[in-house]
């Protein structure tokens, strides 16, 4: 039996959950593959005081991850460091190297995955990214191979459990964004500087990955339409609620006549519909297929032992393919070659509007805020007004019937003008085809 052996950098989270299941279940990776995974090299800034399962106590060990790329027995590299640049570093050298590459950095495969493809490709080797994007999940799988004979229409997903935790707090214990953001934080969900996660920029590269998996084309993450969830509060759970709807962060893209459609965004959702139920930590992924129409993937999207999972999975299926002689069986991008594409713009969605105002109560308001709908050709669907202590920071809302999102722009930044509003309106979409 002919052991295929490995090296890995970064011991972080990931690192550490990698190292756990490939000590404890090693004896049934080995069962599965017909040989041995060995590990042969760890590389961490820390390396020295960090405690390895057991099993990896003699392992050899460095801080210097060029090591790792240029060992002469080493197979497969595990990047787990995260980050564009000393990560991109360590791919390429890699590749130099020819070694193949399993890595769980959705910032670096969103931003250059299609480029180290081909650098893969050209020295022999292979790269595996199933971690990248909800850890616990397969998507990945599903979309290269799973469906890869249907013809993917549309895809929404939940793909950043932080900001899906802090919006699931704020809607079952009424609490406000800051508080639960804080809570977070302290919780280990959250990091210090949060933003990533609450202003939706993770959820985009996730979004740009299983974009080009679905559609087959190279999409950069700036041009995807993003939008974060601070100004989500516990009104507008209650007058979601109130519609049938909850509020999540949604990452959507859709194939239209015109081309295709990508965004991250909060927006409301059905209740009755699958992805409303999805709370936590968790993610979730609903694709339409032309042929096999919806499918829904479901599981936790982070933490160290699903995205080790993940990890392991990939080692093991590079590890067959070096084995049977064939590191380019699939693309980890589900084609061949991506088509170089630049999405439509958002402002060409047509979507029912959730529109929140607070506003210093006066009379007048609602005649105000329908005259400059009306003068954006824009339809009132109805008026919701719950009891509120107070005047002075009054919250209603309006929905709208259809529009352009270009249209819901036009009216806001009308709207915004207004004496009467305490902040600018809150418009959220209202999604309809899940």
């Amino acid at each position: 039996m002919t052991e295929v052996n490995l090296g890995l950098i970064g011991l972080g989270n990931v690192g550490s959950g990698t190292l756990a299941i490939l000590a404890e279940n090693a004896a049934q990776i080995s069962q599965k593959l017909g040989f041995d995974l060995k590990l042969k090299i760890v590389c961490s800034r820390s390396v020295a005081s960090k405690e390895l399962p057991a099993v990896f106590a003699e392992i050899e060990r460095t801080t210097d991850w060029r090591r790792v790329v240029s060992h002469p027995e080493v197979d497969i590299v595990a990047e787990l460091v995260g980050g564009t640049t000393i990560a991109s570093e360590i791919l390429e050298t890699a590749f130099a190297n020819k070694k193949s590459v399993v890595t769980a950095n959705k910032e670096l495969m969103a931003l250059r995955g299609a480029e180290l493809w081909d650098k893969a490709i050209a020295c022999g080797a292979n790269l595996a990214m199933e971690a990248s994007v909800a850890g616990g999940i397969p998507i990945h799988s599903v979309l290269r191979e799973g469906i890869s004979g249907d013809r993917v229409s549309a895809l929404l997903g939940i793909l950043n459990g932080t900001s899906n935790y802090i919006l699931t707090e704020i809607e079952q214990h009424g609490t406000e964004f800051d508080v639960v953001l804080a809570e977070a934080q302290r919780l280990g969900y959250a990091e210090a500087d949060p933003s990533a996660d609450i202003d939706g920029f993770d959820a985009r590269s996730k979004l740009a990955i299983l974009s080009a998996l679905a559609f087959g084309e190279r999409i950069t993450p700036s041009d995807i339409f993003t939008e974060g969830i601070r100004r989500i509060t516990p009104f507008d759970f209650q007058y979601a609620d109130r519609l049938g709807h909850t509020i999540r962060l949604v990452c959507g893209a859709r194939q239209t006549p015109d081309g295709l459609i990508l965004s991250v965004r909060p927006a409301l959702i059905p209740k009755a519909t699958i992805l409303a139920s999805v709370q936590g930590a968790y993610n979730a992924v609903w694709v339409r297929g032309h042929y096999g129409a919806d499918t829904f993937y479901y599981g936790r999207g982070a933490g160290p032992s699903p995205t080790g999972v993940a990890v392991v999975s990939d080692l093991m299926r590079v590890a067959r393919e070096i084995r049977s002689g064939s590191p380019q069986r699939v693309s980890p991008f589900a084609h061949e070659r991506l088509g170089e594409y630049k999405p439509i713009s958002v402002t060409l969605q047509k979507r029912a509007y959730y529109l929140r105002f607070r506003v210093d109560d006066c009379p007048g308001i609602i005649a105000s805020l329908a005259r400059i709908l009306a003068e954006k050709h824009i339809s009132l669907d109805a008026v919701l007004q719950l009891p509120c202590d107070t005047k002075r920071n009054l919250p209603f809302v309006i929905t709208v019937e259809p529009t352009t999102e270009q249209s819901i722009r036009d009216a806001v930044v009308e709207m915004s003008k207004l004496e009467f509003l305490v902040e600018p309106p809150l418009a959220l979409p209202m999604e309809t085809s899940l």
